[in-house]
């Protein structure tokens, strides 16, 4: 496993097969799927072989556009570069003149398959600076409310002092706060009312944008340039160093939505309303920049069209199986409802980030198509009081070595060898619709398009891409040996977080293998964490779009093909069956799989399983697997820190357990250690080995 680990550590790539099958036959019979799970702007250490960063433009081939990379092929003397992906012969321009065998430039070294360029240029720096519209739910009680305004003062202290802030709050109506009305005592307050959608033409109406400066006759409206007033917009979007006092002087007298609510009946409460308000005025205002709208919701939307509930208390919150039988009243009108948000907010290039903070359900199932087509993020907790939800917070606006590196505006391509078509994406992006012949007619996620929108990302930040082979023949020996490598390339351009426009490009090489030899090669290079993820985010993928799908048989279904294929075993004899160690942890994977919350949502409410898919769907490898399968480790006083068993032979008098499911934390304190702990012995100076061996657990963390 080690060797995959230095791969990603290079590239930010973990591939289930690094040998690849070379038939559309052979890759069938492999049952997982050739695929790739990719980090765009994975952060690398900064050493004598990181990812340099490039100040000029990439050199393209003029025939499929991909980058020059340490795979071409390089002709010297004639000063000529031929595409490992189309064949093409390309002349060095002028300024590569200089290049000899000796005089390499960066691209071209071996060891710098990812690479990074930042031409110069107009677009270095972005002329629109960071920007949050935060929207506040107000129908929550009084205790509630002072932690969210306190979560959202210490948020405030943190933004960078050139962004751009809004502030919209909502309940029974929604209220948009004029934070740029400079000599006003008052701040102004725009008032919609919450059952009714506001169209995009409606809002900027209402909000005076043409009182100064009469309304276009005709194309879109968007921004300065489209005719708007900068005067204008600067009423709702502030500097966030010029707004600060009167942005805290309105959450401090922010209160609890003054509508009567009556005991039998939930609380008025427009949540799609206000976050169409929201895209609506940012697209106006800001198309393009990379906006994030932060919603920090406190309960399920009862009110306008993406209700997910009645008011009556009597009529019970959505279930799974009520999903399962379609008998959710609400459920099919708020997801298209914010499907066209998504679409919206995906054409504006800005991301919807979710706080979700309730006992109850909120909508996370719903919204999760918006969430995740914008690359937002989601915290799902039960308080505004909750460490979760109050450090989430801070990692947002928090600068320095670990921080989210949070990007902007960031589309995401591919080009790969001809004998290699793209399914699709699972993941958090949106297809651009870029078809050609890259694109397979089998649709995996976000398919028929070689091109995808991620309108944030952040440094861990992964996705699922998911090819096809296409060559359907065995090719003969002699063309095996000479020409059997596939290649991809992946094109990331983003808006980094200091404003500069970026572009990332990993090429891979892999080398195909067919025919009756070809399994020992297969299992050499498959790598089972890999599989088990990309297994995990299709199982997840098939049962949200595949009416009867029955999620249990495929797993099985597929663990007993790969068995079949790679496992080695005599007939009439159970006994005598074995797996290689490459694929010896896989069954385990699957076991654990199958009973995962990703699969089994007994217990989970649709809030719970829309949120664990989402973390699912953009975290790494790592991650991955121990959302799939927790890791146990066992502390002592007779050894070190080591993995246990997930087993009830674990549990012992003189051990500590740390289980690790990525979502929770559970420590465990054998007898005697708890007893040891309830005498406080750990915290008498005579016993600084007890101290070492209570408290090490939660230093590890």
């Amino acid at each position: 496993m080690t060797e995959f680990m230095d791969l990603e550590a290079q590239d930010g790539v973990r591939m289930p097969w690094n040998v690849i099958p070379g038939t559309k036959q052979e890759a069938s019979n492999c049952v997982v799927p050739v695929s790739a799970i990719y980090t765009p702007i994975k952060a690398f250490p900064v050493n004598n072989n990181s990812m340099p960063i490039l100040p000029y433009a990439p050199l393209r081939c003029r025939t499929c556009r991909s980058i020059l990379n340490p795979f071409s092929i390089v002709d010297f003397a004639a000063k000529i570069w031929i595409c490992p992906f189309c064949f093409q012969r390309n002349h060095f321009p002028p300024h590569y003149a200089s290049i000899t065998d000796d005089n390499l430039p960066a691209e071209l070294f071996p060891q710098y398959t990812t690479i990074e360029y930042e031409p110069p240029g107009p677009g270095e720096k972005s002329s629109v600076p960071p920007v949050f519209m935060f929207v506040v739910d107000t129908c929550i009680i009084e205790e509630e409310m002072s932690f969210l305004k306190s979560a959202l003062s210490q948020a405030i202290d943190l933004l960078p002092d050139n962004s751009l802030v809004g502030l919209i709050t909502f309940g029974t109506l929604v209220q948009v706060h004029e934070l740029g009305g400079f000599g006003q005592i008052i701040p102004k307050t725009y008032v919609f009312k919450g059952s009714k959608d506001v169209s995009k033409d409606q809002l900027l109406e209402q909000l005076n944008f043409f009182i100064k400066k009469p309304k276009p006759s005709t194309g879109v409206i968007a921004g300065v340039r489209d005719g708007l007033s900068s005067d204008t917009i600067a009423r709702f979007l502030v500097p966030a160093f010029d707004c600060e006092f009167t942005l805290n002087s309105v959450l401090e007298e922010l209160q609890k939505d003054p509508w009567p609510v009556p005991p039998d009946q939930r609380s008025t409460r427009c949540t799609g309303t206000a976050l169409s308000i929201a895209a609506s005025l940012l697209g106006a205002c800001v198309p393009g920049s990379g906006a994030r709208i932060l919603a920090f919701v406190g309960g399920p939307s009862t009110e306008g069209p993406a209700a997910i509930v009645s008011k009556n208390l009597s009529e019970p919150i959505r279930s799974h199986k009520d999903l399962d039988k379609d008998s959710a009243p609400h459920y099919h009108k708020a997801v298209k409802f914010y499907d066209a948000l998504s679409k919206q907010l995906v054409h504006q290039g800005h991301v919807l980030d979710l706080f979700a903070c309730a006992l109850d359900q909120v909508g996370v199932a719903e919204l999760k198509v918006a969430v995740e087509k914008t690359g937002g993020l989601v915290v799902l907790s039960d308080s505004f009081g909750h460490a979760v939800f109050k450090d989430s917070v801070r990692r947002v606006f928090h600068s320095g070595d670990y921080d989210l590196g949070l990007s902007s505006n960031g589309i995401f391509e591919i080009n790969c060898s001809k004998d290699i078509k793209v399914q699709g994406i699972i993941g958090p992006c949106a297809s651009l619709e870029k078809k050609g012949p890259l694109c397979s007619d089998a649709v995996v996620g976000q398919g028929n398009t070689s091109a995808w929108k991620m309108c944030g990302l952040d440094k861990a930040t992964s996705l699922c891409l998911v090819f096809e082979i296409v060559k359907k023949e065995i090719p003969d020996a002699t063309l095996q040996s000479t020409n059997n490598q596939f290649y991809f390339q992946f094109l990331t351009y983003y808006q980094h977080n200091c404003g500069q426009m970026r572009l990332r490009v990993t090429t891979l090489s892999r080398r195909w293998v067919a025919g009756p030899g070809s399994v020992q090669d297969l299992i050499a290079g498959f790598d089972q964490e890999a599989a088990a993820v990309v297994m995990a985010r299709l199982v997840s993928f098939k049962m949200e779009i595949e009416a009867e799908f029955d999620p249990i048989r495929w797993l099985d279904k597929a663990l007993i093909h790969m068995c079949s294929r790679f496992g080695d075993y005599q007939k009439d004899s159970p006994s005598s069956f074995s797996l290689s160690p490459r694929f010896s942890i896989f069954p385990q994977f699957m076991f654990h799989l199958r009973r995962s919350q990703f699969v089994q949502v007994f217990n989970n409410s649709p809030d719970e399983t829309a949120y664990f898919r989402m973390i699912l769907n953009r975290e790494n490898v790592t991650n991955s697997v121990v959302m799939i399968q927790p890791s146990l480790i066992s502390y002592s006083f007779h050894s070190g820190p080591e993995p246990a068993l997930l087993d009830v032979a674990a549990i012992a008098a003189d051990r500590i357990l740390l289980l690790d499911s990525y979502f929770t934390v559970v420590i465990f304190h054998g007898a005697t250690i708890a007893q040891w702990r309830k005498a406080g012995y750990h915290n008498q100076p005579e016993h600084q080995v007890v101290n070492f061996v209570v408290d090490f657990d939660f230093n590890a963390k």
